[in-house]
């Protein structure tokens, strides 16, 4: 459904991305993070068909986004990160005017009613919520009926029960054979709904795959945390597969390798009779990776060959 290859965009001397490549497949979400700054946005902004790419090609459907984009936007929808609409314009008009610009729009009430804004079909824009106003650019980019959705920052300004929703709607909307295309910082989000994902940093993509494959390639450490009025912490330091000890008040965190670390601080507390509550036990996960790369910039040649 989509191809990106070698695409590069430059803003001045500042390279925003860097030989970007990776393809989407129909009927899969596909996930798009990392860092602000990654150029996430200036990449997406490209396969729309909203920013000329410095270098490289990118096809969505077998179109050129740039040149064919009165074709393409019959066949794609798009949310993006910042929408600004007429605040006295109602949201019933406001989605009549969407409808009239595509051949075979979807019914806007059928979406307002999915996104559970049917009694807000005739207030003012200016009276809606953010999250309101985040659930009506939702609709608008399924006006077109689309076979590709483009999503950026997808759930900022919505509540945690509103969030969940939105992932059971991106799941419901694949079942449907829509191919999906998110943009995020929320990790969770990210884990919930997508197929496979790719992580960009420094403009570049760090690694790609699933879940599971994204973050095994990084080897990040099991975080195993409990409360206890135990003082000398020597003795976990030594522990097998133990790597690093830390206390704060009672709350004391170890970070070890995996399976063996939890296995040998269990046997310890337990030789030992240390009193301990609470014992959690987080394994590395794509909010880790993220947070890695956040607190790193690579040189460019560390990043060669990686994918």
């Amino acid at each position: 459904m989509i191809r990106v290859d070698s695409l590069t965009v430059n803003y001045g001397e500042l390279r925003a991305v860097d030989n970007v490549s990776f393809t989407v497949s129909e009927g899969e979400i596909f996930g798009l993070v990392g860092p602000n700054g990654a150029g996430k946005t200036s990449t997406v902004e490209c396969i729309e068909g909203l920013r000329r790419a410095y270098s490289g090609t990118v096809r969505v459907l077998g179109l050129d986004p740039w040149k064919d984009r009165q074709e393409l936007y019959g066949l794609v929808g798009v949310q993006l990160q910042d929408t600004a609409y007429q605040e006295r314009v109602r949201v019933f008009e406001i989605c009549e005017l969407f409808a009239s610009l595509y051949r075979r729009p979807t019914p806007y009430d059928e979406l307002l009613k999915m996104m559970q804004l049917t009694a807000k079909k005739r207030d003012f824009i200016a009276n809606l919520s953010g999250g309101q106003r985040q659930k009506l650019s939702i609709v608008l980019a399924l006006i077109p009926n689309p076979r590709v959705l483009f999503l950026d920052e997808l759930t900022t300004g919505l509540d945690p029960h509103a969030r969940h929703r939105m992932w059971e709607l991106l799941l419901q909307l694949k079942k449907r054979g829509l191919t999906i295309v998110l943009v995020s910082h929320y990790m969770d989000e990210v884990e919930a709904v997508c197929d496979r994902v790719a992580m960009m940093n420094c403009g570049r993509i760090v690694s790609s795959g699933t879940i599971g494959e994204v973050v095994g390639r990084f080897a990040l450490p099991t975080m195993i945390s409990f409360r206890s009025p135990v003082e000398h912490l020597g003795s976990f330091e030594n522990l097998a597969g133990i790597t690093s000890v830390q206390r704060k008040h009672n709350l004391i965190t170890l970070c070890g390798n995996g399976d063996k670390a939890v296995a040998a601080l269990l046997r310890h507390l337990e030789e030992n009779e240390i009193e301990y509550t609470g014992l959690a036990v987080k394994p590395p996960d794509l909010e880790a990776v993220f947070l890695e790369l956040a607190g790193t910039a690579p040189a460019a040649d560390s990043l060669e060959g990686v994918k």
